[in-house]
């Protein structure tokens, strides 16, 4: 049978398929969003039609889209256009000066936000800021910095926006440090509960719709530049559905999501949980969608009384005796109407509890099927993971030990490190494990920082936390983040490899992923990222392929503008090389892409001014 010309042929690469019957190809051939051949040059370049399009890779490394197991995107992209992103800036001078900048351009009453992402470790001065340097930088405009889960510090304008006075009582879980007059200090701390750091979040201005969109599209844009091609959403706090998914939706609608997202129901009722669960599971369906935006069952929240949360300052809670009973009314609906769940759990005594509940459940309602979930599970046990080996579930890890490893091993020493969380033996076990990040806040949402911690054993102030023995090998770290994925989102087959019938996700990172310097990993972003076929990303010698143009951030003073994502898309120093060169200042709008595809590409400086300018930048004094 003669086979009709592909749409597209990508040759000349490195392809890792991850297909165990044809693990290396150097070209593959895309029709209709799915790949339709893969393997040599002189095999599938035979297949191309006159209207075929053809990419010369040029001998880069080709791998399978990246896919987190565990991200807030949905709440993420409501924000993110808010947000003065610290992730991945190295020096607290740096970002405070970041912070200045942004201060000087946000009007009344708007809010400058920095909203995790980061940990005081990854600074060369191992701090944070003081108040009393929030309040030099930003004497009017209210200014919150959200350090992980465990602190939030507010200006004194903050406070004023925020209402915190003397008389405002302790919340439950939490403290508002004070002076010895009695008055807030504008440190916040979650003891463990982080309920106070979620509601003085939510007591900030707001995106209006139109910008929500735009932000949402920008988050997801900023993802695609870093090779995220899908994503399990998690829920969160404060997300309320249906309300605060109209966004995404419409988005989905518009055919414009550059993201595959699954997504979990979070309950947001205290005792009021199994209400929640009885009315979603009438008037939604498991698996409700398409293979860009679809239901995925309930989670991470179920119950509040078995949230442990991840604060390793603070000692480990102990959940409430009513846990059990709660848990158990959640789950019966939930195996009734065979959705699967996932659940918070970062201790192996929450763990255990809760997995006491499964199997008398499963006594009644056989789980068989249901591809539930544990999240985190830093310190899981050797018997816990056999006991939901046997319940046929599996463990979704995140690598907040690379942003909060230093906290764990001043509290419990560096030997209760070496495996927490224990992924070499989860994976030595056979149980369902992947990989992902728990981003916007407690980890930053750039899967590199993710890959290198699970090959270097690294956070990312440097401190090696695991023996080699407990590292995973690059092939492995990236099944974790591939392949692995889709069975927490039941699409097994359908995406996660570069295989004949599989969805058309894939990237082609700005270095080799399998043999640059393990030091090197965590810079990688992505020079060309498709979906479906479809290019989302481009940049260097891809930029002219991108179809995914996106209108400036929304408002004109957004951070995105000044600083984009991850790293500020070009790092303090170019940013200060550059600075009287270019009036833009490097993020008007579509040309702040540019600038963050010349950085990825890692031009040197004296190339820059011709790079951006050849890229349409007529921001520039030539």
């Amino acid at each position: 049978m003669t086979m009709t010309p592909p749409d597209l042929i990508l040759h000349r690469a490195l392809v890792t398929t991850l297909d165990r019957s044809n693990p290396a190809a150097s070209a593959v051939a895309i029709s209709g969003g799915k790949f339709v051949a893969v393997g040599r040059d002189e095999e599938v370049m035979r297949l191309a039609g006159p209207q075929t399009a053809i990419i010369d890779l040029q001998g880069r490394r080709v791998l399978p889209g990246l896919v987190d197991n565990h991200l807030h995107i949905i709440r993420g992209g409501l924000n993110f256009n808010m947000e003065l992103r610290w992730d991945g800036v190295r020096s607290l001078a740096d970002a405070m000066a970041m912070l200045k900048r942004q201060v000087a351009i946000t009007p009344p009453p708007q809010w400058v936000r920095v909203v995790g992402g980061f940990t005081e470790h990854q600074f060369a001065e191992k701090r944070l800021p003081t108040i009393e340097e929030l309040n030099a930088v930003a004497p009017d405009t209210p200014v919150l910095i959200l350090h992980l889960y465990d602190r939030a510090l507010l200006n004194g304008a903050g406070l004023r926006a925020v209402g915190y006075t003397k008389d405002t009582p302790e919340p439950p879980g939490g403290e508002i440090t004070r002076d010895a007059r009695g008055n807030p200090t504008g440190l916040l701390l979650a003891k463990p509960n982080a309920g106070i750091l979620y509601a003085t979040l939510a007591k900030g201005p707001k995106l209006p719709f139109d910008y929500q969109v735009n932000s949402t599209r920008h988050f997801m844009r900023e993802l695609n530049r870093l090779g995220v091609t899908g994503a399990i959403d998690a829920g969160g706090g404060f997300q309320n559905y249906p309300e605060d998914y109209a966004v995404i939706q419409k988005l989905a609608d518009e055919d414009q999501l550059t993201i595959r997202l699954a997504y979990n129901l979070f309950t947001q009722k205290p005792k009021g949980e199994k209400e929640d669960f009885l009315n979603w599971t009438k008037t939604s369906k498991y698996k409700q969608g398409d293979d860009y935006f679809r239901h995925n069952g309930a989670g991470e929240m179920l119950v509040f009384s078995a949230a442990d949360f991840e604060d390793f300052r603070q000692p480990r809670p102990d959940m409430a005796p009513e846990m059990e009973g709660e848990l158990d009314g959640v789950v019966r609906v939930l195996a009734e109407n065979r959705w699967p769940w996932r659940l918070h759990a970062t201790y192996d005594e929450t763990i255990s509890r809760a997995l006491d509940v499964f199997e008398r459940v499963n006594q009644d309602i056989p789980l068989e099927g249901l591809n539930w979930f544990f999240d985190h599970a830093e310190t899981i046990s050797d018997e816990s993971i056999d006991r939901i080996a046997a319940l046929g579930g599996g463990i979704a890890v995140q690598h907040r030990m690379a942003y909060q490893g230093e906290y764990f091993v001043e509290r419990y020493g560096p030997g209760a490190a070496e495996a927490t969380p224990p992924v070499a033996r989860m994976l030595e076990k056979g149980i369902h494990v992947s990989a992902g990040t728990d981003a916007t806040r407690v980890a930053s949402y750039n899967p590199w920082i993710s890959l290198a911690w699970l090959v270097t054993g690294k956070t990312v102030g440097g401190l090696r936390l695991y023996p080699q023995r407990n590292c995973l090998d690059r092939e492995t770290a990236l099944r974790m983040w591939t392949e692995n994925v889709t069975w927490f989102s039941n699409e097994e087959g359908r995406k996660g490899r570069i295989q004949v019938g599989q969805l058309a996700d894939l990237i082609v990172p700005d270095r080799d992923f399998f043999t640059c310097a393990e030091s090197e990993i965590a810079g990688t972003t992505s020079l060309l990222t498709m979906i479906g076929g479809r290019v989302v990303y481009g940049a260097g010698d891809f930029a002219s392929l991108d179809e995914n143009p996106v209108p400036p951030a929304m408002p004109d003073w957004s951070p995105v503008r000044s600083f984009g994502g991850y790293a500020g898309w070009a790092d303090a120093t170019i940013q200060r090389q550059v600075a009287t060169e270019c009036s833009c200042a490097h993020g008007c709008g579509i040309h702040g892409h540019n600038h963050a595809a010349a950085w990825s590409s890692r031009l040197p400086v004296s190339d820059l001014k011709s790079f951006w300018g050849a890229l349409g930048c007529a921001c520039w004094a030539v």
